[in-house]
């Protein structure tokens, strides 16, 4: 069963499929909660994850979903991966100037050839694929690196 808010507040009109809200629990904190149940907990502190660190976990789901299927016909089934979100907001313009993703991939025992097949499908599946980044993008620079695929002596 889906979970939806409390009645402390009605819900909007535009709650539907895909809403999210977030409930203030304390000075700059909040829960953030989605209608399947899930609560993340919203801040600086210990035990919370800052709105910039959601936008780049946000931005790595959506890559690793994206091409999961794809990469998984060239790698297995079972392949293991770990996505990584790097970047820090400009204290000048208080923005996200640049967000740099890296996935890491089993390209052990892959050709030259076959690495560069993977990196292609990486790429082409996320672009076409993720929403959030082709939502984010061009508002920020989003760079993608398969890390292991590096050219040799570059």
């Amino acid at each position: 069963m889906a979970s939806v808010p409390d009645d402390r507040f009605p819900l909007p009109e535009g709650f539907g499929p895909g809403s999210v809200w977030a409930d203030r629990s304390g000075p700059r904190t909040l829960i953030g909660s989605n209608q399947r149940g899930v609560e993340i907990p919203i801040g600086h502190g210990e035990g919370e994850i800052s709105p910039g660190e959601l936008l780049k976990l946000a931005l790595i789901g959506c890559a690793g979903m994206s091409s999961d299927v794809n990469l998984a016909r060239r790698l297995g089934d079972d392949f293991d991966a770990r996505l990584w979100a790097h970047g820090t907001s400009d204290e000048g313009s208080n923005r996200y100037l640049a967000i740099a993703e890296e996935v890491q991939l089993p390209l052990e025992g892959l050709s030259a050839e076959e690495i560069a097949t993977v990196v292609k499908v990486f790429g082409r599946a996320v672009a076409a694929g993720c929403t959030v980044e082709r939502s984010v993008v061009p508002g920020i620079e989003v760079t993608h690196r398969v890390l292991g695929a590096e050219e040799p002596g570059a």
